[in-house]
C-alpha cells in the first residue's frame, strides 16, 4: 500500500513538474517585424522602344502586384534601401519551414533591374514575359510559389509586356543578392519566414 501510494504521489509530482516547465517556442529563434508593402516604385527612364502609356502600365501594375516589397533590399525587414528599389533583397524567404527544420530552403528575390552583371540586363522581352506569367527560369525550371507567378497566369499579355518593359526601362542598379540556399543547408544571409519572422 505504501508502495502504492509512493508511486501516485512520484506520478503527480512528475507531473506538476512537467506542467510548470514552459514547452519549446519555435517563435523563440525569431524576431518579429514589421515589413514595408506599400512605397512608390521608381521611375523609369525615357525609351525609344516602349510608349509613356505602356511604361506607365507597368510601374501601375508593378506597384499592384507588390513586387518592392519582395525585390527590395530591406523592404522585408521594413527598413527599404530606396537606392535599391527593385534591384534584389539581401534577406531571403524561407520556402519551407524552419519550425520543422532549422535550416530551411531559402529564397533571395533577384535584381529586376535591367543591370547587365547582376539584374535582367541581358534577358530578352520574350523571356522575360515567360517569368512574369510562367514562372519559367533562366535555366527553363519552374521559380519557386515564393515568386507568386501562379497568380499572374490570367495577366493579359499587353499588361504582361507593359510589366516588362517598365523593368527594362529602370536605371540599372548593380545590386548582387547571396545565392539561394537547398533545404538542410545553412544560410549565410539573414532570411524572414512568411515575411513574418526573421531568423535572429
Amino acid at each position: 500500500m505504501k508502495t502504492a501510494l509512493r508511486y501516485t504521489l512520484y506520478i503527480a509530482l512528475s507531473l506538476v513538474i512537467v506542467a510548470c516547465q514552459s514547452p519549446y517556442n519555435p517563435l523563440d529563434d525569431y524576431e518579429e517585424l514589421d515589413p514595408t508593402t506599400i512605397f512608390a516604385n521608381p521611375e523609369p527612364l525615357p525609351s525609344a522602344d516602349y510608349s509613356t502609356e505602356q511604361l506607365n502600365r507597368g510601374r501601375y501594375m508593378v506597384s499592384m502586384l507588390g513586387c518592392g516589397s519582395c525585390h527590395t533590399d530591406g523592404a522585408l525587414i521594413g527598413a527599404p534601401v530606396m537606392s535599391r528599389q527593385l534591384a534584389g533583397s539581401n534577406t531571403g524567404i524561407a520556402y519551407t519551414s524552419p519550425f520543422a527544420d532549422s535550416n530551411p530552403g531559402v529564397v533571395y528575390p533577384p535584381n529586376l533591374t535591367p543591370d547587365m552583371e547582376t539584374g535582367l540586363g541581358s534577358w530578352t522581352m520574350s523571356r522575360l514575359v515567360d517569368m512574369i506569367r510562367l514562372g519559367v527560369s533562366s535555366h527553363g525550371g519552374r521559380s519557386l510559389p515564393v515568386m507568386p507567378w501562379p497568380a499572374f497566369t490570367g495577366i493579359t499579355d499587353d499588361d504582361a509586356f507593359a510589366i516588362a518593359a517598365y523593368l527594362k526601362s529602370l536605371p540599372p542598379v548593380r545590386n548582387r543578392v547571396p545565392a539561394n540556399v537547398q533545404p538542410g543547408q545553412k544560410a549565410s544571409a539573414a532570411f524572414v519566414h512568411f515575411g513574418v519572422y526573421q531568423s535572429k
